[in-house]
């Protein structure tokens, strides 16, 4: 969400080229038989969001398929994961479960927005769960089937978020830049991200805010202190959005803002978090939120016509508890901790 169609360059240390695939479309982002079919292994040693919509998922997913499809041709490409924690813990499986069929960039595959799982266990889960066609019957889908290899971390535990681990905190990307932040992402992004509500980028506190200039900052925060959401304090605030090259929106405004403090991230369902701010929003300002792109990071029909049906909260996040069951059962024959 950050910056799209990012180019290839020649790394000046080395002089070895450097293959972008966070392209501007589809077919960009996946590697190619070209790329892969010299080599014996690709390496992938990057730090997940532990958020369904984070591409570091869906890119490992497609390495994954390759080195399935290099290996029907007799290539067994090995990938390698170099796991990393969770940083908001291996324990909490929340939000809903997105929709069969509806697979993109941001939604690898059916999961719930906040799975539990390290990137090493998600390419163990990617590897077993995903379906291809068998190359022996056009009928048949048959489990991806790959060479994954996850080499495992030392010390890590499943109730771990990132600031107990004793590491430093290095920004996954630009605009998460505290566990705080990471804990409330699932749910202010995963809501909020693709209506004309600020999340809070272009500012000092991404995902910590939320902001748009038809808010009343202290009804708002006052509505939301009232639903009395566990882990989570609200506070009328403005925030002024930097004037740059992102063009984040509301860029180069001070408008009116709503800052959440996390007060205990076990307490914090933050997907649910992020069905009472779209809630309280269209219930407080009906004609001003704009909800035509929301289900870009939902992809859960039935959750978003009870957002515009105006259905209470709790009952939007209750309803999602079967699909959450078993999704938890599908994940124990890939958990690594």
């Amino acid at each position: 969400m950050d910056e799209a169609g990012i180019k290839g360059e020649i790394d000046p240390a080395t002089h070895i080229a450097v293959t972008s695939l966070y392209g501007a479309t589809p077919e960009s982002r996946h590697p190619t038989h070209d790329q892969l079919k010299d080599l014996d292994a690709v390496v992938v040693d990057l730090q997940d969001a532990g958020v369904r919509f984070y591409t570091y998922e869906a890119q490992t997913g497609y390495f994954i398929e390759a080195a399935a499809a290099e290996k029907r041709l007799g290539h067994n490409l090995e990938i390698i994961v170099l796991d990393r924690p969770n940083i908001i813990g291996g324990e909490k499986v929340q939000g809903p479960v997105s929709d069969p069929h509806r697979e993109t960039y941001t939604n690898y595959m059916e999961m719930p927005v906040r799975h539990g799982m390290t990137l090493g266990e998600l390419a163990r889960y990617f590897n077993g769960e995903r379906r291809t066609v068998s190359p022996t019957s056009p009928n048949v889908q048959v489990p991806l089937g790959a060479l994954v290899t996850v080499v495992k971390m030392e010390n890590w535990q499943r109730s771990m978020f990132y600031d107990q681990t004793g590491l430093p905190w290095i920004n996954p990307s630009p605009n998460l830049r505290s566990v705080e932040a990471a804990t409330l992402y699932p749910g202010l992004e995963f809501t909020l991200q693709f209506t004309n509500v600020s999340v809070g980028r272009g500012t000092p506190m991404p995902f910590e805010n939320i902001a748009a200039p038809f808010f009343d900052a202290k009804g708002l925060a006052d509505a939301l202190t009232a639903r009395n959401i566990p882990g989570v304090t609200f506070s009328p605030s403005t925030v002024t959005i930097a004037e740059d090259s992102f063009k984040y929106p509301y860029h180069g405004q001070t408008i009116p803002a709503v800052h959440l403090t996390v007060t205990d991230h076990n307490a914090l369902d933050s997907p649910a978090l992020g069905i009472e701010l779209i809630c309280a929003i269209r219930r407080l300002y009906p004609r001003q939120l704009n909800l035509d792109r929301a289900d870009t990071l939902i992809r859960s029909v039935n959750t978003v016509l009870s957002i515009k049906n105006g259905d209470d909260p709790r009952s939007i996040v209750k309803s999602w508890q079967t699909d959450l069951d078993e999704f938890k059962q599908r994940r124990t024959n890939y958990l690594l901790y």
